[in-house]
């Protein structure tokens, strides 16, 4: 059965392929965007500065986030490969040493969680409320963490032979039971962001269990079994290779967030509070073309191990008209409709988030479309190995113009620092097909169609 998964990578037609196993992730990185907006409508009308807390905590939690599904990109680019070399005996092994890697990841954050979480969110306000919050926030979901971390990895595993159904499960429980208990949490028991926390970590080791389980029931090929296992470093280079950039990429996201809100500082917490909505709002559209990509890896990674040229480029093609209906969706719904996806959020006598959120809502979404082509070769580089790439798209977007002109910007006006998004976005495009042209010549051209 699971060998039918995996062999389907290669043989099944491409425009069938692609939403038989990305629609699956699709939809539970859908459900995922759906919690966080969910979760921060929650915490907003529990109180403006619980809003304010959470997303003052952002960036480490990002930080955590980026670590674990980094590495469990490397994990899903080299299973897959194997996989495509008719090689189930490394592709276990890469397994085992992906899980001991991200179990690495969890201890580095509960001694976060214990140890920094008081002394980061001093460093952005002197609010002893605001503190107190999201220090609590931050300690929980830290030191809990293992759920995530885990519930990454056997996503990942199910991913990488196919088998997205099942990992699509393993998501859909967590999420929905973080949107079950958080009213529970917050509300009933009047835990605050605390029982936000609570409710998310539970949200997590759920999903870590049911992936356990069908990882070992419908996973015959990655089926784990720890005897005699010790870490490889062998396996865990090419882990590394493509998983620490793909890290650094994320973590540049939670980087990006702190120095943003330092230049948005200037312009009072409402305006923090705008970009911290819009970060929950934009993964409502960004998530689906995420799990996209997700799906992607396994596909291009089989197929270019197999040296099977023309499904590559296949799925490069039916992937990037996929993306772009789905950003183009986006933007339109940002253009048209950013007061009533804003009011979601807002608690405030004046309605003042509204009318600074809607300016920065239909600013930024003029980048979605060229996000979606930036996204789908992104992923191409780290599915097949050439994880750098990635990471210095991602430099080149977020830190060398992004920031630069944001702060540039705010001497202008506000509204004027949500241009520096599209600007960003236009340049990391051009430097993307520069790259794509050098993968495709030294890495995709050379081979054969063997499969």
């Amino acid at each position: 059965m699971q060998r039918e998964k995996s062999s389907m990578l290669g043989e099944m037609p491409m425009a069938k392929l692609v939403p038989t196993v990305s629609v699956p992730i699709m939809i539970s990185m859908l459900v995922q965007a759906l919690y966080n907006i969910i979760d921060g409508i929650f915490v907003a009308k529990y109180s403006p500065a619980a809003l304010g807390a959470v997303n003052l905590a952002m960036p480490l939690q990002m930080l955590m986030i980026a670590l674990s599904t980094g590495m469990g990109t490397g994990i899903n680019s080299l299973i897959s490969r194997r996989l495509g070399e008719k090689n189930p005996a490394e592709a276990r092994l890469a397994a085992k040493n992906g899980l001991f890697i991200e179990a690495c990841g969890w201890l580095l954050f509960v001694g976060i969680g214990l140890f920094a979480a008081r002394p980061f969110m001093s460093a952005f306000t002197d609010d002893a409320a605001l503190i107190e919050q999201g220090a609590t926030y931050l300690t929980i979901v830290c030191v809990f963490s293992i759920g995530l971390f885990m519930a990454i990895s056997m996503e990942r595993m199910l991913q990488a032979s196919g088998n997205t159904k099942a990992s699509m499960l393993t998501q859909l429980a967590g999420a929905v039971t973080n949107i079950i208990l958080d009213p529970v949490f917050i509300f009933l028991f009047d835990m605050g962001v605390a029982g936000a926390a609570i409710a998310t970590v539970i949200g997590q080791w759920v999903s870590m269990m049911i992936g356990f389980i069908l990882n070992q029931k419908t996973n015959p090929e990655l089926r784990l079994a720890w005897d005699r296992f010790r870490p490889q470093m062998h396996m865990m280079k090419p882990i590394f290779v493509v998983g620490l950039p793909s890290t650094v990429m994320q973590a540049i996201s939670s980087l990006l967030n702190v120095l943003m809100n330092m230049i948005l500082m200037g312009f009072g917490t409402t305006a923090m509070n705008v970009l911290g909505v819009y970060f929950k709002l934009q993964s409502f559209i960004f998530m689906p073309v995420f799990g996209l990509s997700n799906g992607m890896v396994p596909i291009v990674g089989y197929n270019y191990g197999a040296r099977n040229r023309s499904r590559v480029y296949e799925c490069i093609r039916v992937c990037l008209s996929f993306a772009g209906v789905i950003m183009l969706a986006g933007m339109l719904l940002f253009m048209l409709a950013p007061q009533m996806l804003l009011s979601l959020f807002d608690s405030s006598e004046g309605g003042e988030l509204i009318a600074l959120g809607a300016i920065a809502l239909r600013t930024i979404s003029t980048c979605f479309l060229p996000a979606a082509v930036g996204i789908t070769i992104s992923t191409v580089f780290q599915a097949v190995g050439k994880g750098m790439y990635s990471l210095i798209m991602s430099l080149s977007r977020q830190l060398v113009v992004l920031l630069p002109a944001a702060w540039l910007l705010a001497r202008i006006s506000l509204n004027a620092v949500w241009w520096a998004f599209p600007i960003a976005e236009v340049v990391s495009l051009i430097i993307c097909l520069f790259l794509f042209a050098r993968c495709n010549r030294k890495l995709l051209r050379p081979l054969g169609d063997e499969a």
